[in-house]
């Protein structure tokens, strides 16, 4: 299982994903699920993977190799499509031909080829973009209303997001609220796991604000999480407490 997370904002993207991957509890590894595509003052692209690794693995090869268009013969690749739209139906068609193309055989094996994306970015001259993209081809968009998209183990993690997330958060705030999110998950499932790939893109900046690594033995998500907890403690001691009695029967 994993967890991955993307928030569109009034004045950018960030994106969050764990690096867990398990395959049993004796087989646990550390693979990347953030993956860059950019050119620097022209476009900046990423796709968050939850799913079948060997399915996701395909997708990434047939992007970078380029897809043919049916319709004009030629290669299309993220590098060159004009708009975030055209490049959301570009990685939604190649997820769907690795998951045609592989799930006859894992599903003979018994395995679950299930792959749901996260894709988000900006390309110059367009509006930044976020897309949740499903193995069958289909994508839904993220918008104002609901800033945020999540795949994978998203339960833990979408209470605080439903509360504290809206357009307006800033994006220092918002990549605040986002490592909360990833905290409570981790926190309450053991198959979810550090290190944790970020970025943050500023709109019309074309070029990544952050683009990090968080380990385990970081400081900040450490202080983050032990004081998230102080302050939860905190808060639900403050709270009166409920001013209901169990009554004794009368004799």
């Amino acid at each position: 299982m994993t967890y991955c997370l993307g928030l569109l904002l009034k004045d950018g993207l960030v994106m969050i994903a764990d690096t867990r991957t398990n395959a049993g509890v004796d087989n646990v590894s550390v693979f990347r699920k953030l993956h860059l595509f950019e050119t620097e003052g022209e476009r900046v692209m990423a796709i968050a993977s939850a799913g079948n690794l060997s399915v996701t693995q395909t997708l990434l090869s047939s992007l970078a190799e380029g897809l043919i268009n049916p319709q004009t013969g030629e290669v299309e690749t993220l590098s060159h499509t004009a708009t975030l739209f055209r490049s959301a139906q570009l990685v939604a068609r190649a997820l769907k031909t690795a998951y045609d193309d592989l799930v006859p055989g894992l599903s003979q094996a018994g395995v679950e080829a299930g792959v749901t994306l996260l894709f988000g970015g900006q390309i110059k001259d367009g509006p930044p973009s976020l897309y949740q993209i499903y193995s069958a081809g289909n994508f839904i968009e993220c918008g104002p209303d609901a800033p945020f998209l999540q795949v994978g183990e998203t339960k833990y993690g979408k209470p605080i997001l439903d509360r504290a997330m809206t357009f307006d958060t800033d994006l220092s705030e918002a990549l605040k609220i986002g490592l909360l999110s990833m905290e409570a998950t981790m926190r309450s499932n053991l198959a979810v796991g550090m290190p944790l790939d970020v970025i943050v893109l500023r709109n019309d900046a074309l070029k990544l604000e952050l683009d990090c690594r968080i380990e385990p033995d970081d400081a900040y998500f450490h202080q983050m999480s032990e004081a998230w907890t102080t302050a939860l403690n905190a808060a639900h001691r403050a709270i009166p407490m409920p001013p209901y009695r169990s009554q004794a029967k009368a004799d």
